[in-house]
This record gives structure tokens, C-alpha cells and sequence, in this order.
């Protein structure tokens, strides 16, 4: 366990926000809550205070504090503009200003009225909703942060990955920790798949009960502040059922991965008598269920993904799929226990290739299936992930689809048991930790 109070490195989303420094759009951080955003202002803060920008050029508001969480958006400009040091540049910082009504007034009176370069979080989309985006439209740059990695989850904890010769010649990885204890690769990697990314986790140590507790704090705060409360603030009506929403977050965290429709999660729920539907006529209607996903989307709870059909060069309207942004919280949901592991390690792909940079669709190519496939401006990946390439039924399986696929791009089978062929007919077979641990 490291200590609490030892600011860690994010170096991706740092290096990200040191890009945009001084420019004139506001840096909007934005992610699910207790994924890091705090952390990273103070690591911006930091690096403004190593670069030589004096303390009193910098602003700190944490809206969640006591200090600032009945102010107006009148009250920060007030409370600001008293702070401005004449003839200097400002760095103003404003943790979770989703909470302030109006505040992207404030914002955009600081960017007329000062010099300032402006950084501001939040813990839901509806931050830069279509509302809000008219106001700063152009005029912000959104850094989406995410869970701990594969890689920050193994420097959080103290782990370090070393190259040691193996046996048979060749060199194999292994994990020290920093007592020097030696650990399998794979133990670790099953340690992530556990306990998942949440930067909190790496405070409490390895230990379930506190882990639970973390979870279960991370969960309440998200449904109660992030969808409940804010519900009322917008003066909206739709979700007002807590118990609901609790059955479509399960229902959702168990279908990780898997094809699901707005209309099937009313029926199954009612059909599994999650939902009473003596009390309730019939399942809850296909527009009320959208609006509660729509809330845990908005809420960076669950992500979600779409069909693209590689012939026809088309997204698809049909059946999209769901991903839990946290495999941690999806097993304080459902339970410790090795449930659906193939969709598990398809989660964790998908995550990264989000960190990677990539957009990220399902790929469809006549009947068969392509897991996900992953663009950017200048690159295509298809990418298939299974927990073992061993049995030849699975090998078909996985690499059929990508077969059929006609066209150059870089394709890929990323597995736990990748078996000895590095590649088939083109088609690399890779170690899914060992891609994990490639930047």
C-alpha cells in the first residue's frame, strides 16, 4: 500500500492538459466521480508552481467543499475577480462546477473580463450538454479521463514489471512489489480484474472489504448526486424511482458486452420479477428506460457502443452494446465471483482502447461479428479478444470474422492463453497483458 497522500502520476492526461496550457479554450475534465479529475488539477497545479508561476496566480474552487458549495455563479465571480492579481495571468481551477447553477456564465465572463487560463471538472456529461455547449461553443477542449489502466493500476499498487530469464532461454515477465515479493504476471492482471481501476483502491490496499466499502461510497455518491439530485435541479421528473434505476444498473452490468435493446430491459426485468408489474401496468415504457440509461451515459457509469457494418460503411440503428467503465464496480454490484470472464477482459479492452485514443465501434460483416473496431485519424484495427486461442473451435471462431474482412487494415486476436502461433494467414495473435503493457 502506498501512502494516501502521495500525489501519483497521470501522465497521459497530464501531458494533455500541459498541451492546452495557456490556450484559449476552457479545459473541461471531464469522468465518472473519484476516477482521478481532482488529482489531476492538483498535478496541473503542480506543474504551474514548478514552471514558475507564482501561488497567488493560482485559484483553487472545490465545489463539493462547504467553502463553495452555496455560492451563486455571481458569488465566483465576485469571489474571483477580488483575487485577481493585476498585470499577471490567472489559473483558475474549479473542481465539479456541474453543481453551480449557471456557472458557465461565470465562466465566460472570466474569459472576457481577465487574463486567465481556465480548467474546470465534472462528473457528468450534462456539463457539456447541448445547453451549455452554445455557450462555450468552440471555446473548450474536453479531456475525458478514465480508471486506472492496466499499467497506472500496477504503479498505483507498487507493482514492477520485470524481464527475467526463463527456464527454456528466452526472457518472461514477472511483478515485484516493493518489498521485492515476486508475483506471475497473471495474478496480478486477475488482482485488476477484481478489484478494478478506481485510484482509491490503491489507499486501501488489495483487501476486499475495503475495497467494498470504496466501491460502495463511489456508487451512492454517482446515483444520489450525479443522477437523483440532479434530476431535481433541472426541475425534471423522469427518474424518480431509485429502486429502478438500482435493477437497470444490474440488469446493465450483467449484459456487459452483450447485444441489448431499450425495450428488452423492461421486459426482462418484469420477466426475471425484478419489477412487480401488478403494481406497475405493464413493463415501464421504452421512454422512461431510455431516460434512466440515458442518465448512467451522462453519469460515465456505463459507456456505450455502436454496430458499424464493415461491407455496407455504415452505422447501424440496431442492437448496441454496453460497457461497465469500472469492471471493479461491476463486481461490488454483482458480487466477487468469476462471472462471464470473456465479456470481463472485453471490457477492459474496450476501456483502453478508449485511453488509446481510438474510436471505438462493433463490427458487423454479414452474420459474423468483429468485437470491436478501433479508428483514428490515420489508423483501423480490428480486434478480437477471447480468453484462449487453445481449442481449434475457438481459433475458427475468432478468426472466421476476420477473414471475411477484405481490406489491409492491421487485424488482431488478443487473448489471456494465446497458444504458440504468433499469427494466422495475417491475423496476429497476441497476449492480452503483454498488449496491455504496450503503450
Amino acid at each position: 500500500m502506498i501512502d494516501s497522500h502521495e500525489l501519483r502520476q497521470r501522465d497521459s492526461y497530464l501531458n494533455k492538459l500541459i498541451g492546452f496550457q495557456d490556450t484559449e479554450p476552457v479545459k473541461v475534465i471531464t469522468g465518472i466521480r473519484r476516477c482521478g479529475k481532482s488529482s489531476l488539477l492538483k498535478l496541473m497545479v503542480r506543474h504551474l508552481k514548478d514552471t514558475s508561476v507564482l501561488p497567488e496566480q493560482i485559484l483553487e474552487m472545490n465545489f463539493e467543499s462547504f467553502d463553495f458549495r452555496r455560492m451563486s455563479a455571481d458569488d465566483i465571480y465576485r469571489y474571483v475577480k477580488e483575487r485577481i492579481v493585476p498585470g499577471k495571468r490567472m489559473y483558475l481551477f474549479f473542481d465539479e462546477l456541474q453543481r453551480i447553477e449557471a456557472w458557465e456564465d461565470a465562466v465566460n465572463a472570466f474569459r472576457v473580463d481577465f487574463d486567465c487560463d481556465i480548467y474546470v471538472t465534472g462528473s457528468n456529461a450534462y456539463l457539456l450538454s447541448s445547453e451549455y455547449s452554445t455557450y462555450l461553443s468552440g471555446r473548450c477542449v474536453e479531456i475525458r479521463m478514465l480508471p486506472l489502466s492496466f499499467r497506472e493500476f500496477l504503479d498505483f499498487h507498487g507493482f514492477e514489471v520485470h524481464e527475467i530469464q526463463s527456464a527454456l532461454g528466452g526472457l518472461r515477465k514477472q511483478v515485484f512489489d516493493k518489498n521485492g515479493e515476486r508475483y506471475e504476471l497473471r495474478e496480478v492482471f486477475d488482482a485488476y480484474i477484481r478489484f478494478g481501476g478506481m485510484p482509491g483502491i490503491a489507499d486501501v490496499g488489495l483487501d476486499q472489504e475495503k475495497a467494498l466499502s470504496l466501491l460502495d461510497g463511489i456508487y451512492s455518491t454517482v446515483v444520489i448526486r450525479d443522477i437523483l439530485e440532479r434530476e431535481k435541479r433541472r426541475g425534471q421528473k423522469q427518474i424518480t424511482d431509485p429502486t429502478l434505476l438500482r435493477k437497470i444498473i444490474l440488469f446493465l452490468a450483467d449484459n456487459i458486452g452483450s447485444s441489448v435493446s431499450i425495450s428488452s430491459i423492461g421486459n426482462t426485468l418484469i420477466n426475471e420479477g425484478l419489477l412487480d408489474d401488478g403494481k406497475r401496468k405493464g413493463a415501464p415504457s421504452a421512454h422512461t428506460v431510455q431516460a434512466y440509461v440515458n442518465a448512467l451515459l451522462e453519469s460515465y457509469f456505463f459507456y456505450e457502443i455502436k454496430r458499424f457494418d464493415i461491407k455496407g460503411k455504415a452505422y447501424l440503428r440496431t442492437l448496441g452494446k454496453y460497457y461497465i467503465v469500472d469492471i471493479g464496480l461491476r463486481n461490488y454490484l454483482l458480487g466477487f465471483r468469476n462471472r462471464d470472464s470473456g465479456h470481463a477482459i472485453e471490457n477492459v479492452v474496450y476501456f483502453e482502447l478508449l485511453r488509446r485514443g481510438y474510436d471505438v465501434a462493433i463490427g458487423k460483416i454479414g452474420s459474423a461479428e468483429v468485437d470491436f473496431i478501433a479508428t483514428t485519424a490515420d489508423d483501423k484495427k480490428y480486434i478480437q479478444v477471447t480468453e484462449s486461442m487453445m481449442s481449434e473451435d475457438v481459433r475458427n471462431r475468432e478468426l472466421t470474422p476476420l477473414q471475411n474482412i477484405r481490406d489491409n487494415y492491421e487485424k488482431i486476436v488478443l487473448s489471456l492463453e494465446p497458444g504458440l502461433d504468433a499469427s494466422y494467414d495475417g491475423i496476429r495473435s497476441e497476449n492480452l497483458i503483454d498488449w496491455l503493457l504496450n503503450q
